[in-house]
């Protein structure tokens, strides 16, 4: 009777329970376009009942008696909470959080907030991204991320930067990082994405951030996120720009006609004065006599009133006073455009229904380049379709294709097929166009002009660098189709019961790249005309698969959230080659048939392969405390099947500090996070596809069979390069968003570096390949960005990015713990590629000779024992001393963005960097000319002339006996005006007149502005301190117009 009663009161007392509950519906609705929200999180304050919007934005939920608040979340918009009041439909409409947008991270296989992050990750959105008018994204990234180094890259149209993140993450494998597109590593042309359709870039520098990609994120990972259409209304975008291009950095300041003959002279005085002990009057007619032998004769003596004999004043040793020139004609004037156009159009078309949105967009850029015939062309086209199909179903598909066409000159290799070269460092007495004797323009029988090819230059010689921009074809095309697809299956929704929180996913990407090549040396001129022309034609073909099935489980009890992965990937990569090459040609037929003799015809085809297996775990309690870790083995057919397999992993905390109920009174801490990551990831590019096997050259043919040579030896023990990575970083976010900062300091050591182990050159080998030596970089990033001003008419913020990186080999080999390439020494103890050359001492002011500090022994611990100041460059070429490197000791930039009444907005960001050295052998061959004809630069004219003159240029000479020193290292420090942007936004009841959404007209002007150490010097040319006679940078000034419709 007892048990009947209890059971009947629980009865009794579970209706009253239940109608004591209110039931609430609803819809959510987003502010912008009015389309409902599906999947918004909804909450019962102070209760842990919650409920989720459907697919059309509707909801239901019981709510106790006593509770009569709503909480409404969801990622990228603000919270809502809503009081009941007692009714039954409670509808809500949602706005867009600016500063929760920004807060949501692209991570690997996911999106994370960026309050839970463990790692280190930087996000770059399309804003910034957008200010710069760059054709390949990689020139955006300069300036925008701390830890993040780029070079200044190529002026030719199209071409990218090389980026770097947190160091130099090898000796010889590769330290470029793993670019992925949508949620696959992208193996196509990075000039081939539209700058236009990318939404982001996240930057992940560390193994808790990037740790999942395995091997290929050992350097960091840059995600790159295509726009997609987020709201049913259709969005008709047109993006638009047009403006012109010229050169970047001033020009190297070279002598002109009058100095250079001085010069000369003096060289040939020089010469015979002091290498062949003539008296320094006969040294002096000597040199008088031979001037025009060694300039090319009288054709090429621009002061016609004086022969070459008689130019010469014998009193001053200097040309004539009353000397007149009959020509100055600048060979960089013309082979560029003062002004190259440039224009890129865009139309982007977005929107769709409640289950399914697309986005399609069509792109067009045409750029000259500022070296004339050069320029960029190409033809884009994206489609990005989502689709919900049900509460358990969702899929999408990216599809993307462009083709480019490139029109480039043969700028590097050898003086001939090198125009940068030729026409910055051509003495100015040779002219562009040819001249009679008597120095006037020797015309062809139409009238027109001829250009001088020097038959008898005594450098560049039946060469022209302006008629090789004409005579000379060099064409590159690209064709790149990339795809993107995946299917998710799982829900979220309450209904779906423990399933909630469970899904599995499937994503296939691919790229596909075909590209073409034509290199045409014309019949007549150049270093063909011997052999009556030349042709390549090439083809190259790269198709790239990547397969993934991830699990994943996410779900929340009460005050914990846990986020569950596991995973299989598998990716494919195979390359196919064709060459063949003809010559003498039959002219004005650029194709190989009419070519009667086959110089080249050649082909291979490279395969690689990846299969992964992954997993990781996130775990938050309260949004107050967070956990990661993650694993992942990767098998890699570069090395031998005992060898391949590698296992890397993370594990990183984070503390939100400012969710402490201890700071909950301190309002103005908005966030207060302490991070701290350490894990360990692989590296297995080494260059070769074929690491481990030995490689044979087959190009060596006798008597009709076919020869072969090894050319490197084999290696089964060769396994993968560990990165092991540690981070510990404080963020901060206070004033409600007035301030943000962040400090972090990171270690990453290097170890089993695939380096080449050296062998006596007895067995015909430098070396094999093998896991040699330890190195780490370490360093710290500070960010800093305050909105100084925030008022409705006008605002004002300053953004500060710095970063400092340190770099040391731990350890080579026993044998080897050092060794030499070129200019650079790689040693245990010492930055990669510390600069290893002479030591000088100045130069002698008797006799004008380059001095040298010299020693003919070290002490045990490499010290120099009792140095001398010694003039023989030969004794100096083997007593090197050690100079620093090209790292600098601090870089970063310093932006501002300043906005006036809700309508003009404008931004300015500039670049720095503090220390590191350069050894520009542009400049040290501009000071030390190795062939006659080539010009000096006008730092030259400090040079020592007379015994007594104190100076730090020796005298003149051409092919001087000099080595290598330190002379010419330079500060590599500078400052740059990267980009200065102003715009003006239509204000919307003005747009709504001309039917417009939003219409906004800007101004900008990219890469503005170098300062440094010297003139001409392109600080930015590469990693290592080198300069070579490359492509110069442009600045770019462009007017551009947004319309929203």
């Amino acid at each position: 009777m007892k048990k009947i009663l209890l059971l009947t009161l629980s009865v009794i007392m579970g209706f009253t329970a239940l109608f004591a509950q209110q039931r609430v519906t609803g819809t959510v609705t987003s502010s912008e376009d009015g389309a409902p929200i599906p999947y918004v999180t909804v909450v019962v304050a102070g209760t842990t009942i919650t409920s989720q919007t459907n697919l059309d934005g509707v909801y239901s939920i019981n709510v106790p008696v006593g509770s009569n608040t709503l909480r409404f979340t969801f990622v990228g918009m603000q919270t809502v909470v809503a009081e009941i009041n007692g009714r039954a439909v409670v509808d809500v409409v949602m706005y867009p959080d600016a500063i929760a947008l920004e807060d949501v991270v692209v991570v690997a296989y996911g999106t994370a907030k960026k309050e839970s992050l463990t790692g280190s990750a930087t996000v770059l959105d399309s804003e910034k991204l957008s200010k710069r008018v760059v054709s390949n994204v990689t020139k955006a990234l300069d300036g925008l991320s701390t830890g993040v180094i780029t070079t200044s890259g190529s002026g030719q149209p199209g071409s990218g930067s090389s980026v770097i993140i947190r160091g130099y993450g090898s000796i010889n494998a590769s330290r470029t990082p793993l670019y992925v597109v949508d949620g696959i590593p992208f193996d196509g042309s990075l000039n081939s994405i539209n700058p236009a359709d990318i939404e982001s870039m996240t930057v992940l520098k560390d193994a808790s951030s990037g740790a999942l990609y395995g091997a290929r994120g050992a350097n960091g990972v840059i995600m790159i996120t295509t726009k997609r259409a987020t709201s049913e209304k259709v969005n008709i975008i047109y993006n638009g720009s047009a403006g012109i291009s010229n050169r970047a950095l001033k020009r190297y300041d070279v002598v002109d006609q009058r100095d250079y003959v001085n010069m000369t002279f003096e060289s040939l005085r020089n010469a015979y004065a002091f290498d062949n002990g003539y008296p320094w009057e006969v040294a002096s007619q000597n040199a008088m006599r031979d001037l025009a032998s060694t300039l090319g004769g009288e054709i090429y003596n621009p002061f016609k009133n004086y022969t070459w004999a008689t130019v010469i004043d014998p009193a001053t040793g200097a040309v004539r006073d009353d000397a007149v020139s009959a020509w100055d004609e600048n060979w960089m004037d013309e082979i560029t455009h003062l002004n190259a156009f440039r224009h890129e159009h865009q139309v982007t078309v977005a929107g769709g229904s409640a289950k399914t949105k697309a986005l399609l967009s069509l792109g067009f850029l045409d750029e000259d380049g500022i070296l004339k015939t050069t320029n960029f062309k190409r033809f884009s086209g994206r489609a990005n379709v989502d689709s919900q199909v049900n509460d358990w179903v969702k899929a999408g598909l990216n599809l993307s294709t462009s083709l480019t066409t490139s029109n480039y000159s043969g700028y590097s290799g050898s003086a001939y097929a090198n125009v940068w070269y030729s026409a910055q460092f051509l003495a100015p007495i040779y002219p562009v166009w040819l001249k009679d004797e008597a120095g006037k323009d020797l015309l062809d029988e139409l009238g027109n002009r001829q250009l001088d090819y020097g038959k008898t230059r005594p450098t560049l010689n039946d060469f022209s660098c302006v008629g090789t921009l004409y005579d000379d074809k060099f064409l590159h095309t690209g064709d790149n189709v990339s795809g993107r697809t995946f299917l998710a299956i799982g829900s979220d929704q309450n209904s779906a019961g423990w399933l909630k929180g469970l899904k599995l996913t499937a994503n296939f990407g691919f790229d596909y790249v075909s590209s073409s090549s034509t290199t045409f040396y014309n019949l007549y001129h150049g270093n063909a005309a011997s052999s009556n022309g030349r042709l390549t034609k090439s083809v190259g073909r790269t198709f790239s698969f990547t397969l993934n099935q991830l699990l994943t489980w996410d779900r929340s009890f009460g005050d914990h959230t846990i986020n569950l992965l596991a995973g299989h990937e598998y990716y494919n990569y195979s390359y196919n080659y064709l060459t063949a090459q003809k010559t003498n040609l039959v002219d004005g037929i650029l194709e190989l048939r009419p070519g009667t003799t086959i110089t080249n015809a050649d082909s291979y085809s490279s395969a690689y392969k990846i299969e992964s297996y992954l997993s990781r775990l996130n775990y938050n309690f309260k949004e107050r405390y967070y956990f990661s870790a993650s694993f992942r083995t990767d098998g890699t057919s570069r090395f031998y099947k005992d060898s391949r397999w590698g296992n890397f992993w993370s594990v990183g905390a984070n503390w939100r500090i400012s969710q402490e109920n201890f700071m909950r009174n301190v309002s103005w801490i908005n966030n207060l996070a302490l991070k701290v990551s350490y894990g360990v990831q692989g590296n297995d590019d080494l260059g070769t596809f074929y690491a481990w096997q030995s490689f044979y050259s087959l190009s060596y043919p006798n008597a009709g069979f076919i020869g072969a040579m090894i050319s490197s030896l084999e290696n089964k023990d060769l396994r993968w390069e560990k990165n092991a990575n540690f981070n510990v970083g404080l963020d901060a976010r206070l004033f409600g968003g007035r301030i943000d900062f962040s400090f972090e300091y990171f270690n990453r050591l290097t170890s089993d570096m695939l380096l080449s182990y050296p062998m006596a050159l007895s067995t015909g080998f430098t070396g094999y390949d093998a896991n040699v030596g330890t190195m780490v970089n370490k360093g710290l990033e500070m960010t800093l960005s305050a909105q100084i001003v925030d008022t409705r008419n006008f605002g004002w913020r300053v953004t500060l990015l710095g970063s400092r990186v340190q770099n040391k080999i731990l350890e080579l080999t026993e044998d080897a713990p050092e060794f030499v390439s070129g200019i650079y020494i790689y040693k245990e103890g010492m930055p990669i590629e510390t600069f290893y050359m002479a030591k000088s001492a100045g130069v002698d002011p008797a006799n004008g000779t380059q001095l040298y500090w010299v020693y003919d022994e070290k002490d045990d611990n490499d010290n120099p024992i009792d140095p001398y100041i010694s003039s023989d460059y030969g004794k100096a070429a083997t007593s090197k001393w050690y100079h620093g490197s090209r790292i600098p000791d601090l870089y970063g930039s310093a932006s501002m963005e300043l906005t006036f009444f809700n309508s003009i907005d404008l931004s300015v960001m500039t670049t720095y960097s503090i220390g590191g050295l350069i050894y520009d052998g542009l400049y040290v061959g501009a000071m030390n000319p190795m062939y006659t004809g080539n010009t000096w630069s006008k730092n030259a004219l400090r040079r020592w002339q007379k015994p007594g003159d104190v100076t730090d240029v020796p005298r003149a000479g051409i092919n001087a006996k000099y080595t290598t020193s330190d002379a010419y290292l330079i500060d590599a420090s500078y400052f740059a005006i990267k980009n200065i942007t102003l715009g003006y936004t239509l204000p919307a009841s003005a747009s709504r007149k001309l039917g417009v959404s939003q219409l906004r007209i800007y101004v900008t002007l990219d890469n503005m502005a170098m300062f440094n150490y010297l003139d001409g010097m392109d600080v930015q040319y590469n990693f290592s301190g080198s300069t070579a006679y490359a492509y110069s940078p442009n600045k770019t000034y462009a007017i551009g117009l947004n319309l929203n419709f």
